[in-house]
């Protein structure tokens, strides 16, 4: 299939300049819908609106929502209003919702003129919803009974639904005013007796999350429970939709990719760019980057100040100076460690607010314990290397300082930008390492100055 996958571009070209259709839905159907949008990629339009045009409506609506926005954008402009309707008919309204959400406020109304006004109403609905939120991602195919009915009539009903719906895992029960009160596993539903009333054999407590919930937040809540699917509720308790497994494992990689981006100064960009666009991905990445360097500048100049008023100490022994690279990157190496673990415990949930101080005392106990074994082996070296124990132990214990006040401000300065509301995945390197040059120079001049006269 890897090796089809390759050829496949090619074969394409091929059959559509022969228009020999036959063998063209004969290829394409060796491959899944993902497949066939990674194809469709880097092909001319012509041949992109001729393959969609072999697919039936369901999957060509498959093979669009695994496209790239404006690839799908260029795509429908290319079809009629009524190939491009049936095929938004194919896709649910969340589906549809984020597919429009990357378009223009003119193709928006075009193509949600062309719906039917149920689905109208739905896609506008989710569009009104922040796409970061627990609103911008759920769907509103879902299965809802009444917990005043029989086992029997829920039955019934889900026949009706089901077909509909994106996942009926689990069976949410409402009560007459459509406020979330229980949930039932298909499984218990059907093994369940006929006569039997849905709030008799419903479980009453159910975990939900709010419209307005970051996304971040409800992906770390569907794999703490290991959910299929979570239900989304308004502040009325009112059910309004259901977010699903697949959605998000989205939001993960999504998150992932973002705190990747972030963590290295960078704003997050596709690999496929286009020409218009270069000038503008400068721009965006010169915004983001620029305002840290400034700090990392800045700490730069203050580290250098700290080390020119070293100067005396390092003139008189030559061999303060050897040690002074090793201090700063270990201390640097510290804090990143320590400033990764804290970024990653934010961004599971894993830090609360109840684990903060805990958190604190267990990162700088390992800097502590790091330094001490750390500072012995450099200190025996630098007194082995120079025939001056002093100066050994100076070392040793600005090692032992460094460490330990890197993994403290490695683990401080992420939990003090998330307090203050700044993203601590773009903030933290920045005056992580600055500080900790600063401060591993401090420890190591004031040492050198107390003990000068033993160093001589």
């Amino acid at each position: 299939m890897i090796k089809d996958k390759k050829i496949a571009p090619k074969m394409l070209r091929t059959y559509y300049l022969q228009q020999d259709e036959a063998k063209g839905k004969e290829f394409l159907a060796m491959f899944q819908p993902a497949d066939i949008a990674e194809i469709l990629e880097d092909m001319e339009a012509e041949v992109q609106k001729w393959v969609i045009a072999l697919l039936d409506d369901e999957r060509a609506a498959d093979v669009v929502n695994e496209l790239e926005p404006d690839v799908s954008r260029e795509l429908l402009g290319l079809l009629s209003p009524e190939r491009a309707s049936r095929i938004f008919d194919e896709m649910s309204p969340d589906d549809v919702a984020d597919l429009l959400g990357e378009f223009s406020d003119q193709d928006q109304d075009r193509y949600l003129g062309m719906m039917e006004t149920e689905d109208r109403q739905d896609v506008r609905e989710l569009m009104n919803y922040r796409e970061d939120t627990a609103g911008g991602i759920m769907t509103v195919e879902y299965v809802a009974i009444r917990e005043d009915i029989t086992v029997e009539k829920a039955i019934e009903v889900l026949r009706e639904t089901a077909p509909e719906a994106e996942t009926v895992y689990y069976v949410y029960v409402i009560n007459l005013k459509n406020q979330l009160v229980g949930v039932i596993s298909l499984r218990e539903l059907i093994i369940a007796e006929p006569k039997s009333l849905i709030r008799d054999i419903m479980r009453r407590h159910v975990i939900s999350v709010p419209v307005d919930m970051d996304q971040e937040e409800v992906a770390y809540m569907v794999t703490k429970y290991d959910f299929l699917a979570v239900p989304v509720v308004d502040h009325d308790r009112s059910l309004m939709g259901i977010i699903t497994v697949d959605d998000i494992i989205d939001v993960i990689h999504e998150e992932a990719a973002e705190d990747i981006y972030l963590l290295a100064g960078a704003p997050g960009e596709d690999e496929k760019e286009e020409e218009d666009e270069f000038l503008l991905r400068i721009k965006s990445s010169l915004q983001a980057r620029l305002p840290w360097l400034f700090v990392t500048m800045l700490g730069g100049l203050v580290s250098g100040r700290v080390l020119s008023s070293f100067s005396e100490q390092i003139s008189a022994v030559i061999a303060l100076a050897f040690f002074v690279p090793l201090l700063t990157g270990m201390g640097g190496n510290v804090g990143t460690q320590s400033s990764t673990v804290t970024v990653r415990g934010i961004a599971t949930g894993q830090i609360k607010e109840d684990r903060v101080l805990k958190v604190i005392l267990r990162e700088s106990l390992t800097g502590l314990f790091m330094g001490l074994v750390l500072g012995t082996i450099v200190g025996l070296i630098a007194a082995w290397w120079q025939s001056k124990p002093m100066l050994g132990l100076v070392v040793g214990l600005a090692m032992m300082g460094n460490m330990f006040t890197a993994a403290t401000m490695g683990t401080l300065v992420p939990l003090f930008f998330r307090r203050v509301g700044i993203d601590p995945a773009v903030a933290s390197a920045p005056f992580i390492s600055t500080a900790i040059d600063i401060t591993g120079l401090l420890i190591y001049s004031t040492l050198a100055t107390l003990l000068i006269f033993y160093l001589l």
